[in-house]
C-alpha cells in the first residue's frame, strides 16, 4: 500500500484526479461538501471524512481542488479546517484556480503552523484529467516541490516550475484562463460573422484550426463553438466568470490595462445573469455572441 493522501473537492476535475490516485495505489482520505459524491469513488482505498480536518489528519500530503478562494480559505482555517490536524512538515498541494494573494496568505499560515503549502493549479478539462494529460504549474519552496513531484507526475503530462513565490503559478493560471476565454470570444464572433453571411460555421472552424490557428484550444473549443455543442458540461460558466473576476482584479492591482479581460468579464457576467451559470462556459460565450447577433 502506498502513502495515504488527504483529498478535498470532488467536482468534475477533482473526481478524475482522485480516481487516478486510487488507481495508482494510494489510499485517499476524502472530504467533499456533498458527502454522497465520495460514494462514487467506491470503497476500496477510500476513507470517507466528515470535515477537512479529518481528511488532513495523519497524512504527509493533502490535495485540494475546490471552487474558489473563499471555499479554500474556509477549508484551511475555518472550523474543522485542515490546519487543525495537518501534521508537521506535511504538504498541502493546492490545485484550485485562486488568486495569488490567497496563495501567499495560505503559504504563510502553513509555515506558521509547521506544515507546507504548494501552489499547483492545472490546465485541462475533465477528460484531460481522467487521461492524466493535465499541464500542472507549480510554485513555492524548492524542497516542497521536489517532495510533491512523484504525485504530480502521475496526474499530468508536464509539470512546469514557476519559481519560489507562492503565487507565481496562480498568476500563470489566471493569465492562461484569460487567454482561453479571450480566444473563445474571438472564435465565437468570427464563426457567427461567417454564419451571418451564409457560411458554415463548422467549415470555417475546420479551416482555421488546421491552418492559421492549428492548436488544441482552437481545435477543441473551436469545434464546440462552431457546432454549438454545449454538452456535456465540463467547466461551468459561473466558474469561468469567477476566473474572469480574478483576471480583472489582478489587472487592477498590477496596474495592467486589459481591455479584452473587461470584455470577457462582461460576457460571462451576462451569461450568469441570464441564468446560464450552470451551463458550460462554451455556451455562456458562444450562445451570448449568437443572441447578440440575433441568431
Amino acid at each position: 500500500m502506498k502513502t495515504k493522501i488527504g483529498f478535498i473537492g470532488l467536482g468534475n476535475m477533482g473526481t478524475s484526479i482522485a480516481r487516478n490516485l486510487i488507481d495508482s495505489g494510494y489510499h485517499l482520505q476524502v472530504y467533499n461538501r456533498t458527502l454522497s459524491k465520495i460514494d462514487e469513488l467506491g470503497t476500496d482505498n477510500v476513507t470517507k471524512c466528515l470535515s477537512p480536518a479529518e481528511a488532513a489528519a495523519d497524512v504527509p500530503f493533502l490535495i485540494t481542488m475546490v471552487s474558489d478562494d473563499e471555499v479554500l480559505r474556509e477549508s484551511t482555517v475555518g472550523d474543522g479546517g485542515i490546519l487543525k490536524t495537518l501534521q508537521p512538515n506535511a504538504v498541502h498541494i493546492s490545485m484550485s484556480t485562486i488568486s495569488p494573494e490567497t496563495s501567499v496568505e495560505l503559504a504563510k499560515l502553513h509555515e506558521q503552523a509547521g506544515s507546507r503549502y504548494l501552489a499547483s493549479p492545472v490546465f485541462g478539462r475533465p477528460e484531460a484529467a481522467a487521461a492524466r494529460k493535465l499541464w500542472i504549474c507549480i510554485s513555492g519552496d524548492e524542497q516542497t516541490k521536489a517532495d510533491a513531484r512523484p504525485i504530480l507526475d502521475l496526474l499530468g503530462q508536464q509539470v512546469v516550475d514557476f519559481g519560489p513565490t507562492a503565487g507565481g503559478a496562480n498568476v500563470v493560471k489566471i493569465a492562461g484562463n484569460f487567454m482561453i476565454m479571450a480566444s473563445m470570444e474571438m472564435m465565437a464572433e468570427a464563426f457567427t460573422l461567417a454564419e451571418k453571411n451564409g457560411l458554415s460555421r463548422t467549415l470555417v472552424s475546420d479551416f482555421f484550426s488546421s491552418t492559421l490557428f492549428n492548436a488544441p484550444i482552437f481545435q477543441n473549443y473551436g469545434k464546440a463553438l462552431a457546432g454549438k455543442q454545449y454538452q456535456p458540461v465540463g467547466f461551468k460558466a459561473k466558474l469561468g466568470y469567477k476566473d474572469a473576476r480574478l483576471a480583472f482584479k489582478l489587472s487592477q492591482t498590477s496596474e495592467m490595462p486589459m481591455p479584452i479581460a473587461n470584455a470577457v468579464h462582461g460576457r460571462l457576467l451576462t451569461a450568469v445573469a441570464r441564468g446560464w451559470g450552470e451551463s458550460d462556459w462554451v455556451e455562456g460565450i458562444g450562445r451570448g455572441v449568437s443572441e447578440d447577433a440575433g441568431l
